[in-house]
């Protein structure tokens, strides 16, 4: 490569001395160090003493035409790396760390040393450490963002298969993946130094109900938690994933595949996740007990092999028990009224912590606040303050509220500001989705879609997720701000088809749920709908009538509704047409037209007149009203034998109003 730059520029030399850049570095040596950098980039790799481009370095030569812009993109991911040098060590330990035959999700990669996904899984195409074809999408399938051909694809699934992985329609098993919340043990397993700053986990151990017996009396009698495993072979402290799912299916080879996956779930968290310090809660009806573990595991002879698998445990309240109802967050009682005998419950372990060593009281982090009503806001959207504050009651009661009534009324408007002053006006806190007949769970919430490969070469299912969901991540995020989702024409889809088992969930905040599409053994947690998140719908009932709403969603929701005959939108114009310092001839006319409307669900909202351009050309009122508000009616009263323009003409009312 040196050579043909020196046969394109034979002065280059003389160029240099003369450029900014020359200081004591030479070209060769300038060119070596921007090798490096290339690699940090992702664009350029060595194997074998030989240099390649990456799928990624291809793509940027493409992408960046002219030689500054390329020099500033690489400049800039260079920067990135050195930046971010230790995160990037950390995530190369735990890249080597891979067992084969296992896998990552690259953006559980990310999350476990805080770098940005897309450039971390650039970084590690350019310096491809160990194991660095085990870290994939969250699918199982090459990254996407790596932008592989398919000569590439074809280099990397020969490396997956060469760990035993089986790649199948581009993806491997799901089994085999490591999950996030585990990255961390991969270092802790080889005695590193982040063994001893491994943060205190919260597990849940049932015991209350083992083949059909109570083990809690022994439990806090003799000082240990169990499970039972009862076929289970001896198996070492700290025995990987792939180990013990083996022994599983070996052992309990009778077993169903969800139950051989349980319990390689629930016997890996207890011999290898479960450490020493860590809380373990565990519960004998509504009597909740906590504890530390003490100990490492151990395999023991019971009676009826109940619980040959044991830990001791220093139980801290076993003569002073929690009452299940009372003094548990709703959160963790959520979680413990799900069908688990093991459970991670890190993400309470403040909340737990607190429980076993009171703290001076203070306000919860995980608490969120609705705001009150102000007047900027009810100024805003015409309406009084106090009705405002109504619906900030209603949300604040049940978390799910609709606004119904005919076109017009101003729901949709209402909807979205009042929701951007509940979230404080941060923008992505909302999320606004519109319902329709084809809309579906799998649109909604989550479900397997097709995704073009990213050589356009074919097509991979794969799981992503909704508006729903994403909105759900972000507001487990952040637990101390109001998340919204706002549901437009709420009633044109099938709401038990797009809600699914999540209409439960509306009602019951602190339940769990196994979900369609990803189970409790697959994420390591049941699924919540967190408090903060709230839904405000909107629903046209000239589409629908509400009384056609089942009993179900009746229940769910709370309904307000807005009407053009009563408060607050039937002030709306008029405020509207005083604002702007208008005649109230549009409020006047409105009111006419209303009057002659006998259908309450027909009825015209004030919408279509709150236009200022319309008020300031006569011609542009007449043309809505002749091409907005007469269709309306049009259909309404088709084949009724109406006469719509003889009734609801604009001429016909300005005469009777005695309006020019």
């Amino acid at each position: 490569m040196w050579t043909a730059i020196e046969a394109r520029i034979p002065d280059l030399e003389e160029q240099w001395e003369l450029s900014e850049s020359s200081g004591s570095t030479s070209p060769l040596q300038y060119f070596r160090l921007s090798s490096i950098e290339l690699v940090k980039a992702g664009w350029l790799t060595r194997s074998n003493k030989r240099w390649f481009l990456t799928s990624l370095g291809r793509q940027a030569l493409a992408k960046y035409t002219s030689p500054e812009l390329f020099h500033q993109a690489y400049r800039a991911a260079y920067g990135y790396a050195q930046k971010h040098k230790a995160e990037f060590e950390r995530a190369e330990r735990i890249t080597e760390a891979v067992p084969e035959g296992a896998w990552i999700a690259g953006r559980d990669l990310a999350q476990q040393t805080g770098l940005d996904e897309e450039k971390l899984l650039a970084w590690l195409q350019g310096e491809r450490p160990e194991g660095w074809h085990r870290v994939l999408d969250s699918d199982g399938g090459i990254p996407d963002a790596v932008h592989a051909d398919e000569r590439f694809r074809h280099q990397w699934t020969e490396l997956l298969e060469e760990d035993g992985l089986r790649v199948v329609l581009g993806m491997v098993q799901s089994e085999r993946r490591i999950l996030g919340f585990d990255l961390h043990h991969l270092l802790h397993d080889d005695g590193s130094a982040d063994a001893e700053d491994r943060p205190r986990r919260a597990w849940l151990v049932r015991g209350s109900n083992v083949q059909g017996t109570s083990l809690m009396a022994d439990w806090l009698a003799d000082g240990y938690c169990s499970l039972a495993a009862s076929k289970l072979r001896e198996l070492p402290p700290g025995a990987p994933q792939e180990a013990i799912r083996a022994a599983v299916d070996e052992d309990y080879a009778h077993g169903s595949f969800n139950d051989r996956q349980k319990k390689t779930s629930e016997f890996y968290t207890f011999l290898t996740r479960m450490r020493e310090d860590d809380i373990v809660l565990s519960n004998d009806g509504g009597k909740i007990y906590i504890g530390y573990v003490r100990g490492g595991p151990g395999f023991r002879a019971s009676v009826g092999n109940r619980a040959n698998l044991q830990r001791p445990v220093e139980w801290i309240n076993a003569d002073k028990p929690l009452d299940f109802a009372d003094d548990l967050p709703d959160e963790i009682s959520a979680k413990l009224a799900t069908q688990h005998d093991v459970l991670d419950l890190t993400e309470f372990l403040e909340d737990l912590e607190a429980l076993v060593e009171p703290r001076p009281a203070r306000a919860s982090a995980r608490e969120f606040v609705l705001p009150d009503a102000t007047e900027a806001v009810a100024r805003e959207l015409l309406v009084d303050e106090d009705w405002v504050q109504e619906c900030v009651e209603l949300l604040k009661d049940r978390p799910q509220l609709i606004l119904y009534g005919p076109p017009g009324t101003g729901k949709t408007y209402i909807a979205q500001h009042l929701a951007q002053h509940l979230v404080g006006g941060r923008p992505e806190n909302v999320k606004l989705v519109q319902f329709h007949p084809a809309y579906s769970y799998e649109d909604f919430f989550e479900g397997f879609r097709p995704v073009q490969t990213s050589d356009g070469q074919g097509v991979v299912f794969k799981p992503l997720p909704g508006p729903l969901l994403r909105l759900v991540d972000a507001a487990r995020q952040h637990p101390e701000e109001p998340h919204i989702l706002v549901i437009d024409e709420i009633n044109r889809g099938n709401l038990a088809k797009i809600f699914g088992e999540l209409y439960f969930l509306l009602e019951y905040r602190d339940k769990a749920i196994d979900l369609l599409y990803s189970s409790a053994e697959e994420t390591g947690q049941p699924f919540t709908l967190p408090k903060n998140l709230l839904i405000i719908g909107t629903m046209n009932t000239a589409d629908r009538s509400i009384a056609l709403v089942d009993a179900a969603m009746r229940r769910r929701f709370a309904f307000v509704e807005l009407h053009p005959e009563t408060q607050p939108t039937s002030q709306v114009l008029r405020r509207w047409l005083a604002a702007k310092e208008l005649p109230d001839d549009a409020a006047r006319l409105l009111e006419e037209l209303n009057a002659r409307i006998e259908d309450r669900d027909f009825k015209i909202g004030p919408s279509y007149l709150m236009r200022p351009g319309i008020h300031n050309d006569p011609a542009g009122f007449a043309r809505v009203w002749r091409t907005q508000i007469l269709p309306l009616l049009e259909e309404h009263h088709y084949g009724d034998g109406i006469d719509v323009h003889q009734r609801y003409g604009l001429d016909v009312l300005r005469h009777k109003l005695g309006l020019k």
